[in-house]
């Protein structure tokens, strides 16, 4: 019976060892920002400034031109053989922007243009 006990509390305090060293290790909790500071702090930045202060966003998309684009550009006298390329990206952060003291935007969308974030916006309906 003393084994068994003994075996416990060995186990137990292996896990609480455990869990104190997981918690120590845990990544530090992520800044809240306020509208204004954000947008200060990422508008025109680059995508390396981005990553460095906010870390890889929860979700990214690529845009995509749509199908008859061309036609259309050319309608209205764009020149598509002396335009450069264009890439477009939307990146995705959730809960790091505070609208009031006590509740956070659930969603940011960051648009980035050549890797440079050209527009921001705050969301809480989707």
């Amino acid at each position: 019976m003393q084994f068994t006990i003994k075996k416990l509390l060995t186990f137990a305090m292996a896990a609480c060892l455990f869990a104190t060293v997981s918690i120590a290790n845990a990544a530090p909790p992520k800044k809240i920002y306020t509208e204004n500071e954000f947008l200060d702090t990422f508008s025109g930045k680059s995508k390396k400034v981005i990553i460095e202060k906010l870390g890889e966003p929860f979700k990214k998309e690529l845009s995509v031109k749509p199908s008859g684009a061309n036609t259309m550009l050319v309608k209205a006298g764009a020149d598509e053989k002396n335009s450069k390329p264009v890439k477009v990206e939307m990146w995705y952060y959730k809960n790091i922007v505070k609208y009031d003291p006590k509740r956070t935007y659930k969603e940011i969308e960051i648009t980035l243009v050549n890797d440079k974030a050209m527009n921001i916006a705050f969301f809480n309906n989707r």
